[in-house]
């Protein structure tokens, strides 16, 4: 089992996890949930009917991987030319990004109380059990892990995925490159399971 995801009763998951991986996991989900930021006015409320009712930005985010996490509806803003696409488009992310955004939260927090209730093992890993909606919301969460890790590799393509198997081992980008590949392979694996 080690470093692929497979099939455990009931519809879940598991996979060995050894103590650099759990800790890169959880390194990069907290990453992301800083990135991503609190939930509408800037904390979470206990109030469902406030964030109902929260609107959300009408911009797209300026930050690159912000912008691949939440992308727009409609293409581009400043490559659409019909103004009354780039206004449908900014009505959409107003009253979507939020809800977005939660998941998004709700997925990565996922990835880290998971890790965070694994007890080692006597090597100093440990096998993750993930139930199957735990293993949708690690699929959702490793997807997000990759595509920002892919927003700051400028990955685009596929041609531009083949470009990271040629890196020099002195790339500062290489340990970047790693992850983003490991975590493919991760996500692969989950998804084939699944």
């Amino acid at each position: 089992m080690a470093g692929q995801f497979e099939p455990i009763p009931g519809g879940g998951a598991a996979v060995a996890l050894d103590e650099v991986e759990i800790s890169i996991l959880r390194s990069l989900a907290v990453q992301l949930l800083e990135l991503i930021g609190p939930g509408p006015g800037g904390e979470e409320s206990d109030d469902p009917l406030a964030e109902l009712f929260a609107e959300g930005p009408s911009e797209p985010p300026s930050d690159p991987v912000l912008q691949r996490l939440f992308p727009d509806a409609y293409g581009d803003p400043e490559a659409v030319p019909d103004d009354q696409l780039k206004e449908y488009s900014a009505e959409f992310r107003r009253f979507t990004e939020n809800d977005l955004r939660a998941r998004k939260r709700e997925d990565a927090l996922g990835i880290v109380r998971s890790l965070d209730a694994l007890s080692a093992g006597g090597d100093g890993g440990a096998v993750l059990k993930l139930s199957a909606d735990e293993s949708r919301q690690w699929l959702g969460g490793l997807n997000d892990l990759r595509l920002a890790i892919a927003g700051r590799l400028e990955v685009i393509a596929d041609e531009d995925t083949e470009l990271l198997y040629r890196l020099p081992d002195d790339d500062p980008r290489k340990p970047m490159v790693m992850a983003y590949l490991w975590l493919g392979g991760l996500q692969e694996s989950l998804i084939e399971t699944l």
